[in-house]
């Protein structure tokens, strides 16, 4: 194979092209003038953009009363790092957008970013949690909350805050960082919003003060705070989201009160402190003044639960506010964190009344018997298996309760022989038959109100932790099984339509807690059908009963599938225990012919009335002699 060298006339060509190049670069140099001309331009330019700069600066250092208006607070970028008593970092910098500004403050807990347009905050991040998506959780964000103070001035005309400039500074105050945002009209007179921010604090201090603007504030003019909040989606659920979204208040006197999920538009007086809570998350404004008058409104923007939303409701809150010797001066404080039970109670200011544990003694039970006792249980084992291990306690401490109704079940029905022998007696004088039929019941022992009253004992355990379970913080995104969030819905399956009432999914355990329930009742019930004698012109007890049966387990399915799977694994629980007691009283624990044997021995003794029973049965047979005496004259 021959080699391949490199000959003379590529050698030649390899330099002319190189030539050509270098003539070519020399030829397009810059000249010397054209040199001196570009560094010219470019000090020209430099020096135009310092003297717009320092113009547009000067602009903000002065604002004249005529129209409270100031300039843009420059176009640059600071960051200050500020050290606090946990050895982290609190960050605070400033970025200009337009002739906006956005100052930038990080605690542990929060992420907050305030506005030089309107000096208020602009976006609220709750560090810690995460929504259904596992995006992060913003209270304030993109514009869905403003707070504005609309007043009147001297020469006629009306201001918003919401529009106007403000200038921001971030300092350290020992442990404490300061967000002063400042609407200047001279460095003497000026409008100051000014936020005190902690570590592990979800509560900031907020003052509304002004200083120097008795002659330009309009005092005969009515001076209004106007709150306005657009809640996030935070819940897989909306419609379960939204029935815990609304407006809760206190009242200086320490009422509170709350909207619900109806739209409202209410006027209040007294005001200590307002909030609007999104079921797991709030945003409260109180003060240390309370405000004189307050109207809310609340609105519901889910229109097709079906359809996905962002938004739950949209809440408004109009304050007027007071001037003081012709100045306007408010310590108040915002919240912006979670709606957990331990964290607003810490603060001592009743907030605690924003999770709605139910009122009077259903309140009482889910406080000092519910709650502890589940944050123990839930201190030592996961929140599914703390659910189960709390049912289980519960209905050990009500099967007493259980077995005194079963008990009188049992008695009813032993005794339904000789009740219906007195009926077919007495059938044609009803008065007498139901004094017979008293007579005996109070002989043997056997009252249906014997089986009444243990059931009403169970209806503040149920109610109460019917209001606890959608309440509980610690539920939300803890996992059971197939459940991914006890605080919401379990999905086994999706529909590829949706069912009205019912949803587009099928959730396992309220299927569960509906079957359950069924062969509870079909038990129960069944009992009940034996020992309930059929009244003449009365509804037919055994029907409707034998309807419930039906209708109760599906009613559960429907009402439960998009409810927390928390509550529905309760009630699941709660049922198979119920039907494991009532099976063991009826086996192994109740001996008919034992309770049948003591009912004749009680007939035999003398029975003394109660006044109530005495009281009933002069009743009874006065009305008895009065209707012999109405035949007797038509006679």
């Amino acid at each position: 194979m021959e080699e391949k060298k490199l000959d003379i006339n590529s050698i030649i060509g390899f330099v002319l092209i190189f030539g050509i190049l270098a003539y070519m670069l020399w030829q397009n140099q810059p000249t010397t003038e054209e040199l001196e001309a570009q560094e010219k331009a470019k000090q020209e330019q430099v020096e135009a953009e310092q003297r717009a700069k320092t113009q547009e600066q000067e602009q903000t250092k002065v604002v004249t009363s005529e129209d409270l208006e100031i300039g843009a607070v420059g176009d640059s970028l600071h960051q200050i790092a500020l050290n606090n008593k946990y050895g982290s970092l609190a960050y605070a910098f400033s970025v200009t957008k337009d002739s906006e500004e956005e100052t930038l403050v990080e605690t542990d807990l929060l992420a907050l970013k305030f506005s030089t347009k309107g000096g208020y905050l602009s976006e609220v991040r709750l560090k810690d949690f995460v929504d259904f998506r596992d995006e992060p959780i913003y209270l304030v964000k993109d514009n869905n909350a403003s707070f504005n103070i609309n007043f009147g001035t001297t020469d006629s005309r009306i201001r918003n805050t919401k529009d106007l400039p403000f200038q921001s500074t971030v300092t350290k105050n020992g442990e404490i960082t300061v967000v002063s945002m400042k609407l200047k009209v001279s460095e003497s007179k000026f409008l100051e919003y000014r936020y005190e921010l902690k570590e592990g604090d979800y509560m900031m201090d907020f003052t509304v003060r002004s200083q120097g603007l008795s002659d330009v504030i309009n005092g005969s003019h009515e001076i209004n705070l106007d709150w306005k909040h657009k809640g996030y989606r935070h819940a897989k659920s909306i419609s379960y989201e939204n029935r815990y979204t609304d407006i809760h208040y206190e009242y200086e006197d320490g009422k509170d009160d709350y909207t619900g999920m109806r739209d409202a538009d209410e006027t209040l007086s007294d005001v200590a402190w307002i909030g609007y809570k999104q079921h797991f998350f709030s945003a409260i404004l109180l003060t240390d003044t309370p405000f004189k008058t307050a109207t809310i409104t609340s609105k519901n923007l889910v229109e097709d639960e079906a359809i996905d939303t962002v938004y739950t409701k949209d809440f408004a809150s109009k304050i007027p506010l007071e001037l003081k010797g012709g100045e306007v001066s408010y310590n108040m404080n915002w919240y912006y964190g979670p709606s957990e039970f331990r964290t607003l109670n810490a603060y001592g200011r009743n907030l605690d009344e924003m999770v709605p544990l139910g009122w009077g003694i259903f309140g009482w039970i889910n406080r000092y018997l519910f709650m502890p006792l589940f944050t123990f249980l839930g201190g030592m084992m996961p929140y599914g298996i703390a659910i189960v291990v709390m049912t289980i306690l519960v209905k050990i401490c009500l099967s007493f309760v259980q077995y005194k109704q079963f008990l009188s079940q049992a008695k009813m029905k032993i005794l339904k022989p000789e009740l219906d022998a007195i009926r077919e007696k007495y059938k044609d004088n009803k008065m007498k038959a139901q004094q017979e039929t008293m007579a005996l019941q109070n002989k043997a022992g056997a009252s249906p109100l014997a089986g009444c009253l243990p059931a009403l004992i169970q209806l503040p355990v149920f109610y109460a932790l019917f209001q606890f379970f959608p309440s509980a913080f610690d539920l939300r995104q803890e996992s059971f099984l197939w459940a991914e969030d006890l605080s919401s819905y379990d999905t086994v399956a999706n529909l590829p339509f949706n069912i009205p009432f019912y949803g587009d999914h099928v959730s396992l355990f309220p299927l569960l807690a509906s079957i359950a329930i069924f062969f509870y009742m079909r038990l129960t019930t069944g009992q009940n059908m034996q020992t309930q004698p059929q009244q003449e012109g009365m509804p037919d007890m055994g029907k409707m009963m034998k309807y419930m049966m039906y209708f109760s387990p599906i009613m559960m399915l429907f009402f439960f599938n998009n409810y927390a799977s928390g509550l529905s694994l309760y009630y699941f629980i709660s049922n198979l225990i119920s039907i494991g007691i009532i099976l063991v009283i009826k086996n192994y624990i109740l001996d008919e012919d034992k309770i049948h044997a003591q009912i004749q021995e009680n007939k035999k003794k003398p029975k003394k009335q109660s006044k109530f029973q005495a009281r009933m049965k002069d009743m009874m047979e006065q009305a008895e002699k009065q209707k012999q005496a109405q035949q007797k004259r038509k006679k």
